[in-house]
């Protein structure tokens, strides 16, 4: 009765961020279904529920970087858990970019007319930007392992610097690729084609935007000296995101920009 564990395992306390998430996330996707049917408060439950969702982020991790570092239960028996949690999510991301390569593939593969990129669809050279942007990834994931290594050799002042670089080039391809967009010569609504091409590169350009956030939070957490050789667990769950981003992009890189142009 004396209180102390007799197991390596966290046993987490009572929390209210699960239930406020899950209601800020229906909030969310309720106001977005009413915004998209022109509802005069859509837009406000949308943006509300959004809100609620990133306070309820910030504070949930919150909670998890104190239970890691001030608390000590993330023990190697606890990490070994979370280490299967990140792959299952991966796996999960995986299968959603699956559901678009599909698509594309069942409609270039036999296309409505025998011809495809449709007529009218003016694509991208992709020797030109989509190139600059792939290098561009490339380099990061180098950087973001140079970062790990140095991190694992406890030297923490390459450790920044590679982070820094990975978030800068991370930051400099959504620059491009918006730059991309704004000069598309075909919209999301310009049949299949289009469809399929903004729904799986759009949805890459956001996981891109999660992965340097997800980079930026380690960066700062690196700053408050968090990280060791031992345990960062944090940092190398991003670091598993950022080359899972990588991949997709030599995916859609070859099969769209090249292949399917």
């Amino acid at each position: 009765m004396s209180g102390e564990q007799k197991h390596p395992y966290h046993l987490v306390e009572p929390s209210p961020w699960p239930a406020l998430g899950s209601m800020a996330a229906l909030t969310m996707a309720i106001g977005g279904v009413l915004f998209m049917h022109e509802h005069a408060y859509g837009i406000y439950a949308m943006l509300f529920g959004l809100f609620m969702v990133v306070v309820t982020m910030f504070y949930w991790w919150r909670d998890v970087v104190r239970e890691a570092e001030y608390q000590g239960h993330h023990t190697p028996i606890v990490q070994i858990g979370m280490r299967y949690g990140m792959m299952l999510f991966i796996t999960s991301e995986v299968m959603f970019f699956v559901a678009f390569f599909w698509a594309f593939f069942d409609r270039s593969l036999f296309p409505v007319g025998g011809v495809w990129p449709p007529e009218g669809i003016h694509t991208f050279n992709p020797l030109d930007l989509p190139l600059i942007n792939t290098m561009i990834l490339l380099l990061s994931g180098c950087s973001v392992t140079w970062a790990h290594h140095a991190l694992l050799h406890d030297n923490r002042r390459d450790f920044m610097r590679g982070l820094a670089v990975t978030i800068g080039l991370g930051a400099l391809f959504t620059a491009l690729q918006a730059y991309e967009y704004h000069h598309a010569h075909f919209a999301f609504t310009d049949g299949i084609y289009a469809s399929v091409f903004y729904m799986a590169t759009g949805f890459h350009g956001f996981h891109v935007i999660i992965g340097t956030l997800f980079l930026a939070v380690c960066y700062y957490r690196g700053l408050q000296g968090h990280f060791t050789a031992k345990q960062h667990f944090g940092f190398e769950a991003a670091a598993w995101y950022w080359h899972f981003v990588d991949v997709v992009w030599l995916f859609l890189f070859v099969a769209v920009y090249i292949w399917g142009g």
